[in-house]
Formats: C-alpha cells, sequence, structure tokens
C-alpha cells in the first residue's frame, strides 16, 4: 500500500511564503513524476506544476517565476516552494505522485495525499 503525507500549508498575508511537503510511503518499487494540484474555492482542480524522475519541471503559467518544485528522490519527497503568494493562490493543494508499487510489475498507479489548505489574505 502506498500513501502520500503532505505538510506545510497554512494562511499568510500577500506577498508572503510557504513550503509544502509531500512523503510517498509504503511499498514502492519506484516514483515516477510527482506533483502539486490545487483547488480553489468555487473552481475545478487544476495542475500547479509537475516534476519527472529525472527532475524536468512544468509549472501553471500563473506561478511561474513564484514557487518553485523540487524533490529528493531517495526519500521519495516532493516539496514546493510558494513566494510571493497572492489571494488568488488560495486553495486546497494536493499532492500526487505516479508510483510502481512492488510486486506490481512495472504497472504504475497514481496517488493522492488528503490535501493541506493554503489561504492567502489581502
Amino acid at each position: 500500500q502506498v500513501q502520500l503525507v503532505e505538510s506545510g500549508g497554512g494562511s499568510v498575508q500577500a506577498g508572503g511564503s510557504l513550503r509544502l511537503s509531500c512523503q510517498a510511503s509504503g511499498t514502492i518499487f519506484r516514483v515516477n513524476a510527482m506533483g502539486w494540484y490545487r483547488q480553489g474555492p468555487g473552481k475545478q482542480r487544476e495542475l500547479v506544476a509537475d516534476i519527472a524522475s529525472g527532475s524536468t519541471t512544468n509549472y501553471v503559467a500563473s506561478v511561474q517565476g513564484r514557487f518553485t518544485i523540487s524533490r529528493d528522490n531517495a526519500n521519495n519527497t516532493v516539496y514546493l516552494q510558494m513566494n510571493m503568494l497572492r489571494p488568488d493562490d488560495t486553495g486546497v493543494y494536493y499532492c500526487n505522485a505516479e508510483v510502481i508499487p512492488t510486486g506490481w510489475g512495472l504497472t504504475a498507479m497514481h496517488y493522492w495525499g488528503q490535501g493541506t489548505q493554503v489561504t492567502v489574505s489581502s
């Protein structure tokens, strides 16, 4: 079984910073891409940023230059450093990982974290 555990959400004023962490644990053979999604009030869930196992990154245009995604492959952990936060960054942030569980051959599964709230006030 694979679990993703997130931490680091909270409330900040506009212009502030937060750092999110997400660690994958369990019976893991390999972790491929990892990423962060968010769902704002009344909005659909959207991809914020993702990072491949080789560290190639991808960002939604609205966070380019403000957010940085990184990963620690040895600990199956992904981070999201969020700077210059704006009120429209408010939402629940979810970690996602493409994982090959042990004993599943090369079949990859997508797993989600429980979500962490980020609130940015003006």
